[in-house]
């Protein structure tokens, strides 16, 4: 096939992992790093010495400024590494970009080129920390991998609630959220693309060799996991809106629960490796539980707005099942945040600030009003079918640049077999 595959369990090749990832509004993966490759050795021979020595600059550049972002993870807490990295994080988003229109051209049409060089890159999921792979679409993979895990960092930065000037509550900015939204839509755009252009091109033997964070189920997980955290967000906007309705919220809420499902179904064969898959897996179960909690709240407030015996009981069994869910929740996330790598919670806000407080509060009023005028047996039914809403979030429709001009001058053919 004209492509090899290897992983690297070499313990001193092991890059320092990090023990605490600081505080997590946005769960982001373990990043993966690109090692060096010298572009001249395999390709001398069959381009032209200027298209060598750009592939060779641009990617050198990745892998300094990838390795520093990496340090600025590893050696101290997240929350305070993105805040002083966050210049090395958008200039090598920036660098991602424009490497690959120039990287795209190993992979015209008719060139042979594609399994010439031997694409290394480290990563902190897989019990392998080296996966070499001699095909470049396994670059383009990694590339668009990471250009979504930075969007996530970036999102995960906006998202922590900070103190004003005036000394209030730690809150997140209007502008932020705003911002987040767009991100995610972004993020999960790099990863649909992996999924729809980039995995199918990779022979099933190289496939079956690629790391697990690269592997289909959790590409299509962190997918669906950017669109739920979109979408928290604007319930949380909604909630603060006195123009919403219940009904709109309700959909929100019903809506995030299929995101983070969809994510879940797609984590669940997978291995746990290094506590980051299992930490995964608990994020993903803990974010399906809070958002079940905000449905079957919303549900019930609407049931109770009918004013009959069976609407008023429907509406306490939702409020119960909404309580039951919010305690579970609580409990997920705190063994995800001891599971390593450990992680913590800022300061409650948004969504679950609210709901935090209106849960239980509404749960027992409503349930204490109901028992009062009926029966006790109508009060404890069991919780309603939650109604069934179409996801209105889609990734971006992010598509692979053209290649870059350069590769039109003459005598660059690629052809060299």
């Amino acid at each position: 096939m004209g492509c090899s595959a290897s992983k690297s369990k070499d313990p001193r090749s092991n890059r320092n992992r990090p023990t605490n990832i600081g505080d997590v509004s946005v769960y982001v993966p373990g990043i993966r790093i690109p090692k060096t490759v010298d572009f001249l050795e395999s390709l001398g021979t069959s381009l032209p010495m200027k298209i060598i020595e750009r592939l060779s600059a641009m990617r050198t550049h990745i892998v300094v400024m990838a390795g520093q972002e990496d340090s600025m993870m590893t050696r101290t807490r997240r929350k305070n590494a993105t805040q002083h990295g966050g210049s090395i994080r958008v200039d090598l988003q920036k660098a991602l970009e424009n490497y690959l229109p120039v990287f795209l051209g190993l992979l015209r049409e008719g060139s042979h080129l594609h399994h010439k060089v031997q694409f290394c890159w480290t990563n902190q999921e897989d019990e392998a920390e080296e996966t070499t792979i001699s095909n470049a679409w396994y670059e383009v993979l990694s590339v668009l991998h990471l250009m979504a895990i930075l969007l996530l960092s970036q999102a995960n930065y906006m998202l922590l609630p900070r103190r004003s000037a005036h000394d209030y509550p730690p809150k997140v900015s209007d502008q932020n959220k705003r911002a987040s939204i767009d991100i995610f839509l972004k993020a999960a755009g790099y990863l649909d693309c992996s999924v729809r252009q980039v995995l199918p091109q990779l022979p099933v033997e190289v496939r079956q060799q690629l790391p697990v964070d690269l592997s289909e189920g959790v590409l299509r997980a962190l997918c669906s996991q950017a669109l739920g955290q979109a979408a928290e967000i604007q319930l949380g906007m909604a909630i603060d809106s006195s123009k919403a309705t219940l009904a709109v919220k309700r959909r929100l809420a019903c809506e995030i629960i299929k995101y983070w499902q969809q994510a879940l179904d797609n984590l669940v064969n997978l291995p746990s490796t290094n506590g980051w898959g299992e930490k995964h897996h608990l994020f993903v179960k803990w974010k399906h539980l809070e958002a079940k909690a905000a449905a079957y709240y919303y549900h019930g407030m609407i049931l109770d707005e009918v004013n009959t015996e069976k609407s008023h009981g429907l509406a306490s069994a939702s409020l119960q099942a909404a309580e039951e869910y919010l305690k579970e929740s609580k409990k997920v996330m705190e063994v995800f945040h001891t599971t390593p790598p450990s992680s913590s919670s800022p300061p409650l806000w948004g969504t679950m600030k609210y709901l935090s407080e209106k849960i239980p509060k509404d749960a027992s009023s409503k349930v204490r009003i109901n028992r009062d005028l009926y029966s006790f047996d109508r009060v404890t039914e069991s919780a309603p079918m939650l109604p069934d809403f179409a996801l209105a979030l889609k990734p971006d429709d992010y598509q692979l640049p053209a290649v870059d001009n350069s590769w039109n001058e003459d005598g660059i053919n690629g052809d060299d077999s």
